[in-house]
């Protein structure tokens, strides 16, 4: 079993998730390591903002760790599920010449390289803002906090992550390929195919193309939301931390959101599109319009988008509220925050906008689809 180009390039998204993961963390744990020894010596003027520096750093780390840890492993999952579905013709082969389901896991151990690449750049990239950052986060009445580089973290960060991530890779390999030799040849599963039949015989063709879309890829709508989530969570974060911190920060919040919400967004459009080829191969040659096909293939998650953009609304006011009324509650200087409404409608509105680009791209993407080309590839 041969991993190609393509699919190397799929697990990008992987990549650059654990490199906003560690990148983040990198920073923080190494300034709590640096500073936590100098607990001592920090008179009783500066020991609230110096506690709420610390708890900060291990706060940070943790949820953005946890968060991003978890999307990584989905985001994994989803990989081996889409490979394994692609390549279930030369995967069945090999089950039939003899091969283990055992065997054919272990291989998959290659999809933890990604997390490897991720983790390594981040790791790289944090300590190269690190300066900046001790910049931002000096103590009055604290000496000048010196840089160390900790081998601890180049192992938590970079080496347990790629072993951990191999691991997980091939465990759930193995249990997506308990499959029959037999299904894995056709490339595909006739489950629930008379149940479905059924359930949308009474609907007109493009509200069951609709249904059909989603439900085939009900994966996809996490990915939708969670880009969306992304989106929303960190500009207006990014944005309000220039009044609660330093411009440097809040940049760079903006920019990991962004980042995230892009790659996750192209990952989970694009495999729209190219699962529903075929599908949209048939519209045309049903003689319904650019604008129909487009729309039955992306409208159905459109709520799952704006859903993402609330909770992401939600997410970002909740944890700001908590770091500067708790974890900054004894700290004096610090402003008080409250949700910024206008920067809500800013936010949204410039949302609506990057959708809509999104959409019009992929939507002359579908234009170019060719019926012929469809026909030809099956």
């Amino acid at each position: 079993m041969i991993i190609g180009i393509k699919d190397i390039f799929k697990l990008f998204g992987i990549s650059i998730v654990c490199f906003c993961a560690v990148f983040v963390c990198t920073f923080f744990l190494n300034y709590y390591l640096d500073v936590l020894p100098l607990r001592d010596i920090v008179s009783e003027q500066s020991l609230a903002l110096f506690e709420a520096q610390i708890a900060t750093s291990k706060f940070t780390s943790i949820i953005t760790g946890v968060v991003l840890v978890l999307i990584s492993v989905v985001m994994l999952i989803f990989y081996i599920k889409l490979y394994i579905d692609s390549h279930s013709k030369d995967i069945g082969i090999l089950k039939a010449m003899g091969y283990s389901n055992k065997k054919i896991a272990i291989k998959f151990w290659v999809f933890g390289l990604s997390v490897f690449i991720g983790c390594i750049l981040g790791y790289l990239a944090g300590h190269l803002v690190m300066p900046y950052i001790y910049k931002n986060m000096s103590i009055e009445g604290v000496p000048e906090i010196k840089i160390n580089y900790h081998v601890s973290l180049l192992f938590l960060l970079v080496i347990l992550p790629s072993v951990i991530f191999s691991g997980i890779a091939c465990l759930y390999a193995g249990f997506a390929l308990n499959r029959p030799v037999l299904e894995l040849l056709r490339g595909k599963s006739d489950k629930n195919k008379v149940k479905s039949v059924k359930k949308f015989k009474e609907r007109t063709f493009l509200s069951e193309m609709r249904i059909k879309v989603l439900s085939s890829k009900k994966s996809l709508t996490f990915f939708v939301a969670f880009a969306c989530f992304c989106f929303s969570a960190m500009v207006q974060m990014g944005l309000s931390m220039e009044n609660l911190t330093s411009k440097t920060m809040g940049f760079m919040i903006l920019a990991i959101g962004l980042v995230l919400a892009t790659t996750t967004m192209f990952m989970a459009i694009t495999t729209l599109v190219n699962s529903n080829k075929k599908n949209i191969a048939m519209m045309k040659t049903f003689g319904y319009s650019m604008k129909e096909c487009v729309t039955t293939i992306f409208a159905p998650y459109l709520p799952f988008a704006f859903l993402g953009f609330l909770i992401g609304t939600i997410y970002q006011y909740g944890l700001l509220s908590l770091m500067i009324n708790v974890v900054f509650a004894n700290v004096g200087e610090v402003p008080a925050y409250n949700f910024d409404v206008s920067m809500f409608f800013l936010t949204l509105a410039l949302f609506v906008v990057c959708y809509l680009l999104v959409m019009t791209y992929y939507g002359n993407k579908v234009k170019k689809i060719s019926v012929k080309e469809v026909m030809l590839e099956n």
